[in-house]
C-alpha cells in the first residue's frame, strides 16, 4: 500500500479470471465459482475496490458447510501476458492436468452432482 502524487492510497492487486474471460472460455467442468489466479499485477486506488473476497483451493472448498457470495476457488494458473501466434493457447495454464475422477477424464466440477458419467 502506498499514497500517490494526489493523496490516494493505492493498493497492488493481482488479477483473478473468470473462465469465460480467457482464450481457452468456460468447460462444462467450470465451476460456477472457479477463477484462475493470474500473473497480471496492477496498482488500484482503493476508492475503486469494492469489496473483497476469499479464494480457496478446490479441496478447501469442497469441505466448505456454507458456501457465501464471497467464496471462490482456484485450481489453475493463468498466464495473462501476450504471447506469440505460435504458442498454444493451452499452455497459458499451470497445472496442464488436474486430477480426474471417472473414465471419461474430465476434471471434477463441484456443481455437478457425480453420480454416473455418460461415458
Amino acid at each position: 500500500m502506498a499514497d500517490d502524487e494526489n493523496s490516494e492510497t493505492m493498493v497492488r492487486v493481482c488479477w483473478y479470471y473468470r473462465p469465460e474471460d480467457t482464450i481457452e472460455g468456460r468447460g462444462t467442468f467450470h465451476g460456477v465459482k472457479e477463477i484462475f489466479l493470474s500473473n497480471d499485477y496492477d496498482r488500484q486506488s482503493t476508492q475503486a475496490m469494492q469489496g473483497k473476497c476469499v479464494v480457496h483451493t478446490l479441496q478447501q472448498y469442497m469441505k466448505l458447510k456454507y458456501v457465501g457470495v464471497d467464496d471462490y476457488f482456484c485450481r489453475y494458473e493463468y498466464d495473462a501476458g501476450e504471447r506469440g501466434p505460435l504458442v498454444a493457447d493451452g499452455e497459458r495454464f499451470t497445472p496442464k492436468h488436474v486430477a480426474v475422477y471417472c473414465k471419461c477424464n474430465t476434471p471434477y466440477n463441484p456443481d455437478a452432482y457425480m453420480v454416473q458419467c455418460d461415458a
